[in-house]
């Protein structure tokens, strides 16, 4: 019996969706991208680009079988509302919940050869996330190193010096995640575990703006609830 994903990303201003049948691609969905995170009527128009891509695949919410959301890191904003989407389809269905590295999607969603490659998306405040990622001879995306943050000057600096090419937006082809990319990576996405709905949420990659703001005035870090 097929099973039914719907996958999401909001790591940038282009979020994406896709449906997929097992490991297939029936449906697929793209904001419009302004090139830059943070911007833009994603709130209004997310779950609606949702609920076409489903009703394209002819799939009610109810016939899925898992959610595939993108977990970052990236825009504060887009992320929140890609996941709190994703987490409510899959506690109102029932469903598990995985969750996918932003980054991982530049590479797995284009048509790139094996190869290791720098994927690099905005950060903002002239900085970017950076993963090196490699594409095996089966086509399958794997982390070869951990997520961190750059500026924009070293990015083609780093990638030089491990002798890889940079994709992202703004690099080389001006790639970008989408949701589509989970179709290559459904045994990893599914080998790293369901994700715990109560306490899972996106990498943001860094303190939102508003408390380092509050950090630096205060002189002390923010408390969180435990």
């Amino acid at each position: 019996m097929s099973i039914w994903s719907l996958a999401v990303d909001g790591s940038t201003y282009a979020g994406t969706v896709a449906v997929l049948r097992d490991g297939d691609i029936v449906a697929e969905a793209s904001l419009p991208d302004s090139g830059i995170p943070a911007r833009g009527q994603r709130g209004e128009d997310f779950m609606p680009m949702v609920a076409a891509c489903l009703e394209e695949a002819n799939v009610g919410v109810r016939d899925l079988g898992r959610v595939i959301c993108g977990s970052g890191p990236g825009s504060f904003t887009s992320l929140r509302i890609a996941a709190s989407i994703a987490k409510g389809i899959a506690a109102g269905v029932g469903c598990p919940l995985y969750s996918v590295s932003s980054l991982l999607l530049i590479p797995a969603a284009a048509d790139l050869g094996a190869g290791r490659y720098l994927s690099a998306l905005p950060a903002m405040r002239g900085e970017c996330f950076v993963v090196q990622a490699e594409i095996d001879r089966t086509g399958s995306v794997i982390p070869v190193d951990g997520e961190r943050l750059v500026t924009i000057a070293d990015v083609e600096a780093t990638a030089a010096a491990i002798g890889v090419p940079t994709i992202g937006p703004g690099f080389g082809d001006d790639l970008r995640p989408k949701a589509r990319g989970v179709a290559r990576m459904l045994e990893t996405i599914f080998a790293a575990g369901e994700c715990d709905l109560d306490l899972w949420e996106p990498t943001y990659g860094r303190l939102a703006a508003a408390q380092v703001k509050w950090e630096a005035a205060h002189g002390r870090p923010l408390a969180r609830d435990a």
